[in-house]
C-alpha cells in the first residue's frame, strides 16, 4: 500500500472511531435518559438512588414522662434507600433501630423503663427551596443547603422492660423486672412519622444531613406500662390510655454511587 493511498483509508479510520466514540458517550449521557418537565416546562431528570447511614438518640413521649430530664436516652441507628422522582421530592424507605428508656415523673409510683425496638418506614420527602441542580441547566450547580419536610408510615417492632427504680441499668444496678402486661412480646405497632431535616451538599455524590423525627404510634405498651392489668396484679401500671410516641434525632450520611 502506497503512502498515497494508506491516508484516506486511516482518515476514514480515525473519522469512524471518532463517530463511534461521539455516540458511546451520547448513549451513556445525561440526553439519553428519560425527560421528564415539571408544570413551568423546566426540563428535569429523575435520580440519583442514595444509600443512606445515620446515628443519634432516640427519644420517649408516654406515661412515664415527656421530660428530656427523667429520659434513659439511647442509641438511634438507621439505614436506607433514596431516590429522587421530582425537583422538590423524594421517596424512600428505612430501617431503625432505636432503645428507648425513662424514669417516672411521678416519684410515688417509681416507676422505669428499658426497651429495644426495630423500626421499618417508608416515606416521602419535600424540599420546599428551588435547586438549579435538580433541573438540566448547563451552568445550574446544586444548592449546597436544601431545608425538608418529611412523613411516612411503617411499623414498629417493641419489646420494652418495665421495672422499680430511677435508675438506667447498667454495671453497677441490675433492675428486678416486673412481669410483663403481655407475652407475646417483641409486639408490632404502626407508626406514623413526621419530620424535618436539613440537608449539607459535600460532594456531587455526597450528602450530610442533620434530622429530627417524631414518631406515633397506634400502642400504649411501648414502655410496658398501660391501663392492661397484668396477671396477678388488681390495676394496671397507668390511669392514661394515650397512646405512647418516640422521636429521632440523627445525623445521616447520603451516598450516590452513580450520580453523574
Amino acid at each position: 500500500m502506497t503512502l498515497r493511498s494508506f491516508l484516506p483509508a486511516a482518515a476514514l479510520l480515525l473519522t469512524t472511531a471518532a463517530t463511534h466514540s461521539a455516540l458511546a458517550q451520547s448513549a451513556a449521557g445525561p440526553e439519553r435518559r428519560p425527560r421528564h418537565y415539571d408544570k413551568q416546562g423546566r426540563l428535569y431528570y429523575k435520580g440519583p438512588l442514595r444509600f443512606t447511614l445515620g446515628g443519634g438518640v432516640g427519644y420517649y413521649n408516654g406515661d412515664l414522662t415527656s421530660s428530656l430530664g427523667d429520659q434513659f436516652l439511647g442509641p438511634s441507628l438507621s439505614a436506607g434507600l433514596l431516590y429522587q422522582f421530582h425537583p422538590h421530592w423524594q421517596v424512600g424507605s428505612e430501617v431503625s433501630y432505636l432503645q428507648l428508656g425513662a424514669k417516672d415523673y411521678l416519684p410515688g409510683r417509681g416507676l422505669a423503663f428499658r426497651g429495644n425496638n426495630a423500626v421499618g418506614t417508608a416515606f416521602v420527602r419535600w424540599e420546599p427551596l428551588r435547586d438549579p441542580g435538580a433541573y438540566s441547566l448547563p451552568a445550574g450547580r446544586s444548592s449546597i443547603i436544601k431545608p425538608y419536610i418529611k412523613t411516612g408510615v411503617g411499623l414498629a417492632l417493641y419489646s420494652p422492660k418495665a421495672y422499680l427504680g430511677t435508675q438506667r441499668p447498667s454495671g453497677n444496678f441490675t433492675p428486678v423486672y416486673l412481669e410483663p402486661e403481655r407475652f407475646d412480646y417483641p409486639a408490632l405497632a404502626l407508626v406514623l412519622p413526621v419530620g424535618v431535616g436539613v440537608t449539607v451538599r459535600l460532594t456531587s455524590r455526597l450528602n450530610a444531613t442533620i434530622e429530627g423525627s417524631y414518631s406515633l404510634t397506634t400502642t400504649d405498651q411501648l414502655d410496658d406500662i398501660s391501663t392492661a392489668i397484668p396477671a396477678g396484679s388488681e390495676s394496671g401500671r397507668s390511669a392514661s390510655s394515650l397512646n405512647d410516641n418516640y422521636g429521632q434525632l440523627e445525623l445521616k450520611l447520603e451516598y450516590a454511587p452513580w450520580a453523574r
